[in-house]
């Protein structure tokens, strides 16, 4: 993936302009920046989830799997039953896979609804492995996350990139491996001039 003076906006007024930079196979990539400098608008836009203000995202087709905040689970479907859905969605890896790595084999048959709130970040992150998506887009992954599954999780990372796959992922932790980092205060924009306001039924 290449981004090439990438412009982002929120809530009508552009955040962060000139942003450049290019992931391959393999590359693991931690934004950073403090809150509200538009960590969670820039991973969106590359996701296709909002449109871009200027600039431009080469990737190839199908390449990314998107975790944001939200988990992306439905409440009355059982642990398997919602990664059924999305492995079907995804057309990708394995359902057995993603309850083994993500340690929820011993929960498969629960409903959402009597999860924890860790439970189901796990649960939500594993949709990451029936994706079958090489370059995983990630937004503050390990919140609800104890420090026994940031490890796991970290492990998790670290094997997709070692089998040619990339993260680009914005967190605040050390993830415990070496990420190059991209600190976006030095990409926030300039002009606080209004924006057209498409960006906000994306929000």
């Amino acid at each position: 993936m290449t981004v090439d003076a990438l412009s982002c906006a929120r809530g009508g007024r552009r955040v962060v302009e000139g942003l450049s930079f290019s992931i391959r196979a393999g590359d693991a990539v931690a934004l950073r920046g403090p809150n509200g400098i538009g960590k969670t608008t820039v991973l969106r836009c590359i996701a296709g989830l909002q449109p871009v203000e200027a600039g431009q995202i080469a990737l190839p087709d199908d390449a990314i799997a998107y975790a944001g905040h939200l988990d992306g689970l439905k409440a009355t479907l059982t642990v398997s039953e919602n990664l059924s859905f999305w492995a079907s969605v995804f057309g990708g890896g394995k359902m057995s896979d993603a309850l083994k790595v993500f340690d929820l084999k011993d929960l498969e048959d629960r409903p959402v609804n009597q999860l924890s709130a860790g439970q189901k970040r796990r649960l939500g992150l594993a949709r990451l492995i029936v994706s079958g998506r090489p370059l995983w887009v990630l937004d503050e992954p390990t919140v609800s996350l104890d420090s026994a599954a940031v490890t796991r999780f970290a492990d998790i990372l670290k094997t997709h990139c070692a089998h040619g796959g990339a993260v680009l992922a914005a967190t605040h932790l050390d993830m415990g491996f070496v990420m190059r980092e991209i600190d976006l205060s030095a990409y926030r924009a300039q002009s606080q001039t209004q924006m057209r306001r498409s960006d906000e039924a994306f929000l």
